[in-house]
């Protein structure tokens, strides 16, 4: 579907037919929405997982971690599309969640990072309330036992208090990591990101990973920046894909998002360093995926 629409870029993005065999029966271990509106896209995947219910439970605690991590507009997609994360917070409310919490420790300016990329706003209107990531006294340390490189961390205290945690990364490609998707995406919930540049990146995403499994991991593919990442230089680095993934197994979705992208999970660190952790699988084909047309 979407080979050659990056003709002349660099980047030929994945085909979704060819990525992600699947239309069995229910339940699902995946499910990958395509040709819609994210919010669209978003509720016919949800439904097909037996709804935000089958995640979230009445009274309780909900964190939600999109990237908003850079002072730029939608378009230019370094951040998850508001419009999905202000849908996000609605099916959470509506399942019962007493609050729904929304966060990033951002790179650029929190304040214009949260305004500009539209999800402050979306947030807000959607009932849900945002908090800043921007103070190391919200920051508790942790320990992970089962990393090779990462032994501690200091982790978000949302992330350790919440009875809920969704991981809503947007795909995008990363000048360190190669990729950015769900397991990157945990960059944002910790304090000191200096350690994991310096000390084997991938080794770091990967080990980072095997600390808290998010309960539900939402790949915002709407549009996607296939270079310059991970905050891009223009519009001209997007490509509108209208797709979105959805799974709990980050390793899975990351290796579908990589796939969708047109690259290989094989060659991207943090993936396959994930999989020898034992924190999920890149075969695609062992699993169970619903494939949804929009």
């Amino acid at each position: 579907m979407y080979a050659g629409i990056a003709t002349g870029t660099g980047v030929a993005l994945g085909s979704f037919e060819n990525i992600l065999a699947g239309n069995y029966a229910a339940p699902y271990d995946m499910v990958a929405a395509r040709g819609g509106e994210a919010e669209i896209m978003f509720e016919k995947a949800i439904a097909s997982l037996g709804g935000m219910k089958a995640y979230v439970k009445k009274n309780q605690t909900v964190v939600v971690k999109p990237n908003i991590g850079w002072d730029v507009s939608p378009e230019k997609a370094a951040n998850t599309n508001p419009k999905l994360i202000a849908k996000i917070v609605e099916h959470c409310l509506q399942a019962g969640a007493k609050d729904v919490f929304v966060f990033d420790n951002t790179c650029d300016n929190w304040q214009k990072c949260y305004t500009n990329s539209g999800i402050e706003k979306a947030v807000k209107d959607a009932g849900g309330k945002i908090v800043s990531g921007k103070s190391e006294s919200y920051y508790q340390e942790v320990k992970v036992p089962k990393g090779v490189k990462l032994k501690n961390a200091k982790v978000h205290e949302l992330i350790l208090s919440s009875d809920v945690f969704i991981n809503v990364p947007v795909l995008k490609s990363h000048g360190g990591a190669t990729l950015s998707i769900a397991m990157k995406n945990l960059m944002g919930i910790v304090w000191d990101r200096g350690f994991w540049h310096k000390n084997d990146l991938h080794q770091c995403i990967a080990d980072f990973a095997t600390f808290r499994q998010p309960d539900l991991n939402i790949v915002d593919a709407y549009r996607v920046m296939k270079k310059n990442g991970p905050r891009g230089v223009s519009v001209e680095d997007v490509v509108t894909m209208k797709a979105q993934l959805i799974g709990k197994d980050m390793v899975a979705i990351d290796a579908a998002a990589t796939k969708l992208f047109g690259l290989e999970p094989a060659n991207i660190g943090h993936i396959i360093n994930a999989e020898k952790l034992g924190i999920g699988t890149t075969n695609l084909d062992k699993l169970n995926i619903n494939r949804i047309k929009v």
